[in-house]
């Protein structure tokens, strides 16, 4: 029984490890519509953990546009959670879905969190102390 974990730990690694293919629209798109069906009932439309299914969640569904990620924000990190899932939250994994899908979930998971970020021009610089943006220098 210890092998055949051993075994099944080994393989579900080798689902996850392989290098990631470079982003592309079509890999997006593909992203995308496969996060419309996957991920929007917990993480709702636009990845804010707000879809239907997220009322009966605890812990509630993770904001993409905002929250820190658990296992890290490269491209590599999010595909190893959506191959292994999370424990001790409904994030199970998608293991079941083909590699490249998954790289394409990862990658629009990814560009949603990039559309909830800031601007850097917008981030306050660090003598201002959370005060609002500098002021140009005269």
């Amino acid at each position: 029984m210890r092998r055949l974990a051993v075994a099944v730990s080994l393989l579900s690694a080798s689902l996850v490890f392989a290098a990631p293919p470079p982003s592309s629209k079509e890999l997006l798109d593909k992203g995308k519509s496969s996060f419309d069906i996957n991920c929007a009932p917990c993480h709702g439309p636009k990845g804010a953990g707000d879809g239907p299914a997220a009322v009966a969640l605890n812990p509630k569904p993770r904001n993409f546009t905002v929250d820190p990620f658990k296992n890290g924000e490269k491209p590599e990190n999010v595909a190893k959670t959506l191959a292994e899932g999370v424990k001790d939250t409904a994030m199970v994994s998608f293991a079941h879905l083909p590699e490249q899908e998954r790289w394409a979930l990862a990658y629009y998971v990814l560009e949603l969190r990039g559309a909830g970020k800031p601007a850097a021009a917008a981030v306050p610089d660090a003598g201002t102390k959370g005060k609002g943006a500098a002021k140009p220098k005269k």
